[in-house]
């Protein structure tokens, strides 16, 4: 998971933020986050398409005091043998573009899905389906290790029956809703607790021209139910709603749950409370240190 600075247009002038930044070589970039995450402190992690090291990044409010920050890095380094010093610095709004720049690139996700940013041409391939995500501000390109299992086994489900409801819990930026839609799920909703990433998702489903009905509502009592159901957030999260995200799944022919987010030391723990709600494994995918859940009930 990422960290999620604001989405140009939560305000009438985005702000600046203060960026805690560490610099870490590559093989270590995904262990550091996801001791960050053990922590639950959501951190940005940063890997250079042109080889050089990773870079770590919290982001806090500009007048945050960037201690703890700092501490959560020092510590997260020294459980990886790294001594790091983090750094604390502003980022301007008008910085984002060209860092996002470096950092994202078109990506092949699945043997259907392809993500690129508007900045790069891409010319697809018979049968390729490809999502135009703008970053910005916002969390949910598709790079992450969560998203792309999500993204995966929605590629996999499109064989079957393209008319079951495919319901994305916590939709953030949308991406797994649009690759439901972009893959042929004709019922494909979406809700976050968050009405500004209710907004992005709209924006950007509608660039993608995807069919897709957004909503603001609490994980706690879900707005819908689906045949298909998407949660990728925080395992904490997923262990302390399970019911409610239980009672999302509607128990019919071809019904999936699946359980993103989660650390591969915690995902024996999640599948065990969904275990005792009815649900059995279909499947695992571990990417990185992140472990995703196929479910079905029965």
């Amino acid at each position: 998971m990422a960290s999620t600075p604001p989405t140009p247009g939560d305000n009438p002038a985005p702000r600046p933020l203060t960026a805690v930044t560490a610099e870490v070589p590559r093989a270590c970039a995904e262990t550091v986050a996801a001791f960050l995450a053990e922590e639950e402190i959501p951190a940005t992690v940063w890997e250079d398409w042109e080889g050089g090291p990773s870079r770590i990044e919290l982001f806090l409010e500009a007048d945050a005091d960037p201690g703890d920050a700092q501490a959560a890095l020092r510590r997260a380094g020294a459980a990886c043998g790294l001594q790091l010093e983090p750094a604390v610095g502003r980022r301007p709004p008008e910085a984002w573009t060209e860092t996002w720049k470096r950092f994202f690139r078109t990506t092949r996700i699945s043997p259907r899905l392809v993500v690129r940013p508007p900045w790069e041409p891409y010319t697809p391939a018979p049968g390729e389906q490809v999502l135009v995500m703008d970053p910005g501000l916002s969390f949910g390109t598709g790079l992450h290790a969560t998203t792309q299992a999500c993204m995966r086994m929605l590629d996999e489900l499109a064989d079957g029956d393209r008319s079951r409801r495919v319901l994305d819990i916590g939709c953030g930026s949308g991406i797994l809703s649009i690759a439901a839609a972009r893959l042929g799920f004709t019922d494909v909703r979406g809700y976050d607790n968050d009405p500004v990433a209710v907004r992005t998702a709209r924006e950007h489903a509608a660039v993608n021209g995807a069919a897709v009905t957004y909503t603001t509502g609490d994980l706690a009592a879900v707005p819908a139910q689906g045949d298909i159901v998407v949660a990728n957030v925080l395992a904490v999260v997923l262990a302390a709603e399970a019911a409610a995200v239980a009672a999302a799944v509607r128990d019919a022919p071809g019904h999936a749950l699946l359980l993103s987010g989660i650390l591969d030391s915690q995902y024996p723990g999640v599948a065990e409370r969904y275990a005792a709600l009815g649900f059995r494994e279909v499947k695992n995918l571990l990417i990185g240190e992140w472990r995703s859940g196929w479910f079905a009930r029965g």
